[in-house]
C-alpha cells in the first residue's frame, strides 16, 4: 500500500537512483512475479548486498509476494553467511538481475499480521536472531510518525547505516511514504559521506554515533566539506556520548538533530529528541537541562514507556518482540522487556543509562559505564572509550577502561586527570590504550570483546 500510495500520488519524482516511485513499482511488481515463480515456492528473499538502489525494489516486491524480506550482513566471512542462509530456508537470493523482471498479476493479499521482514540482531552479548516484524507493526511507525507525501521534490535522504539495520530499513520505508529521494551509501568513510551529502544536495541522513564522531572529526580537519543542503540529521543505534553532540551542535549550528531511539524489535523509532530540545539544553547553563542531551527523548505517537525495577518496558502497535523459532518475548499485557535500563524524568523525557548486563556493581554502588566513558572522551588525548567491569575479590567489580588514543597517551596520566571529576570508586583501575574499540557493523560497541580483551591483560 504505502509504494502504491507513492507511485500513485508521486510517481514521476526521483526514488532512488534513476528510478522513479513509478519505476520502482514496476520492478517490484517484477521481483513479485519471480518469487511466485519459485519452484519450490520459498517463504524468504533474502540479500547479501550492501546499500544500492536495489533496496526499495526487493523490499517492496517480497511484500508483495508475500513472503519475508531478509537483508544480511554481507561483511560476515563465507561459513556464517551460509549458516543465515540455511537458518531462513526455503529462500530466494536477490541480486541486481532481478530488478529488471516482467511482471504480472496483483499484489499479494493477506493478514497485516503477517512476517514483512527478518531482522537479525547484531548480537553483541550472544549469537544473532532473526526479530521478526510485522506488516503491522511496520505500518504503525510511518503512519504514527509520519504524514504522506510531506517530503518537498528536492528532499534527499542519505542512507549510510547498513541495510541489516532497522534504521535501514525504517529509512527506505519513510523516504518512500514521504516521497523524499534515497541516496544509498555503500560503505561509510567520513570524507566521502560529506562529499556524497554535497554532490547529491542530500538534505536529510541518519547516522550511529560512531560515524557522527568521524564526520565531527574530519569537518574540524576541513570545515570546508559542510554539506551545503543538509538541515536535519537524525542518530540513534547506540547511546551517542555527549561530548560528540555538543561539539556536533557547535560545528553545524543550523542542522535540526534528532536522537532517534528504537530496537530492532520496535520496528525502529519510540522515543524522539527534537531539534528544539537539542538547542534548549546546549544553550543551557543548568546542568539538568544540560543533561538532557544525554536523554532518548518523549515517546512518538502510539507508543508507551513504562520503567519496572530500573527496565525499560515499551508497548504499542509497533512493537514485533518476537524472533524465529521462539515466543514472542512481549508479555500478556502487550509490554517488551528491553533489557535497558534507565528512567523516566519529570516531564517524560526517556533516559537509558545502558543494558541491564553492563550496569558496574563495586562494593554494592551501581555505576554506569556511560558517565565514566563520557568523562574519559572530554581528555583531549582519547578518541573512543569503553568501561566495563571485571570480577575483583574485594569489591566485587572493578572498573577497567579501553581506550583509543589520539595521539600518545599515558594510562596513569589519565586516571590521575580522570580522578578529580569521577571519585575513586568510579576511576578506572585498569586503563589499556587500544588501536581499535570491537565494535559491530552498525557501531556497537562489542563489549564482552572488551572485556575479554582486558582480562587476557598481564597482571
Amino acid at each position: 500500500m504505502v509504494l502504491e500510495m507513492a507511485a500513485d500520488g508521486l510517481g514521476e519524482r526521483r526514488a532512488v537512483g534513476d528510478l522513479t516511485f513509478a519505476d520502482v513499482r514496476t520492478a517490484a511488481r517484477g521481483v513479485a512475479s519471480r518469487l511466485r515463480s519459485t519452484d519450490p515456492p520459498v517463504t524468504t528473499l533474502a540479500s547479501l548486498l550492501p546499500n544500492g538502489d536495489h533496496m526499495p525494489v526487493a523490499l517492496f516486491g517480497a511484500c508483495w509476494a508475500g513472503v519475508s524480506y531478509a537483508p544480511l550482513n554481507f561483511r560476515l566471512p563465507e561459513p556464517a553467511q551460509a549458516e543465515l542462509l540455511a537458518r531462513l530456508e526455503p529462500a530466494a537470493r536477490f541480486d541486481d538481475s532481478w530488478m529488471h523482471g516482467a511482471h504480472d498479476g496483483e499484489p499479494f493479499v493477506d493478514e497485516p499480521s503477517r512476517p514483512a521482514v527478518l531482522l537479525f540482531t547484531s548480537g553483541t552479548s550472544a549469537a544473532p536472531k532473526a526479530a521478526v516484524l510485522h506488516h503491522d507493526n511496520l505500518a504503525a511507525y510511518l503512519f504514527n510518525t509520519l504524514e504522506f507525501g510531506s517530503a518537498s521534490a528536492e528532499e534527499a535522504a542519505l542512507i549510510a547505516v547498513p541495510p541489516f539495520h532497522i534504521a535501514g530499513v525504517a529509512a527506505v520505508l519513510s523516504s518512500t511514504y514521504v516521497g523524499r529521494r534515497i541516496v544509498p551509501m555503500a560503505r561509510f568513510d567520513a570524507e566521502d559521506w560529506l562529499e556524497l551529502a554535497a554532490a547529491e544536495s542530500v538534505t536529510h541522513a541518519f547516522v550511529v554515533p560512531t560515524m557522527l564522531a568521524r564526520i565531527i572529526a574530519t569537518l574540524e580537519a576541513d570545515p570546508g566539506l559542510r554539506p551545503p543542503a543538509l538541515r536535519s540529521l537524525a542518530y540513534g543505534g547506540a547511546r551517542m556520548p555527549r561530548p560528540v553532540i555538543e561539539r556536533a551542535l557547535e560545528l553545524l549550528p543550523d542542522v535540526d538533530f534528532v536522537n532517534a531511539y528504537g530496537l530492532t524489535e520496535t520496528a525502529s523509532t519510540v522515543a524522539v529528541l527534537g531539534p528544539d530540545d537539542h538547542r534548549v539544553a546546549v544553550a543551557s547553563d543548568d546542568p539538568a537541562v544540560r543533561r538532557r542531551l544525554e536523554s532518548c527523548g518523549r515517546a512518538v505517537p502510539g507508543v508507551e514507556f513504562r520503567i519496572a525495577d530500573g527496565e525499560v518496558w515499551i508497548r504499542g502497535d509497533q512493537v514485533g518482540g518476537g524472533y524465529v523459532g521462539t515466543d514472542s518475548q512481549v508479555d500478556a499485557d502487550g509490554w517488551l522487556h528491553t533489557g535497558d535500563q534507565g528512567f523516566l524524568d519529570d516531564e517524560g523525557y526517556l533516559v537509558v543509562v545502558g543494558r541491564g548486563d553492563e550496569v558496574i556493581i563495586r562494593g554494592g554502588e551501581n555505576i554506569s559505564p556511560a558517565e565514566i566513558e563520557d568523562t574519559l572522551l572530554r581528555h583531549p588525548g582519547v578518541a573512543a572509550a569503553a568501561v566495563v567491569g571485571l570480577p575483583d575479590v574485594e569489591w566485587g567489580e572493578t572498573v577497567a577502561a579501553m581506550v583509543v588514543a589520539d595521539g600518545s597517551l599515558d594510562p596513569a596520566a589519565l586516571q590521575e586527570w580522570a580522578r578529580p571529576q569521577l571519585g575513586s570508586i568510579k576511576t578506572p583501575e585498569i586503563v589499556v590504550v587500544a588501536d581499535e574499540l570491537p565494535q559491530t557493523p552498525t557501531g556497537k560497541v562489542l563489549r564482552r570483546e572488551v572485556r575479554d580483551q582486558l582480562r587476557s591483560q598481564p597482571g
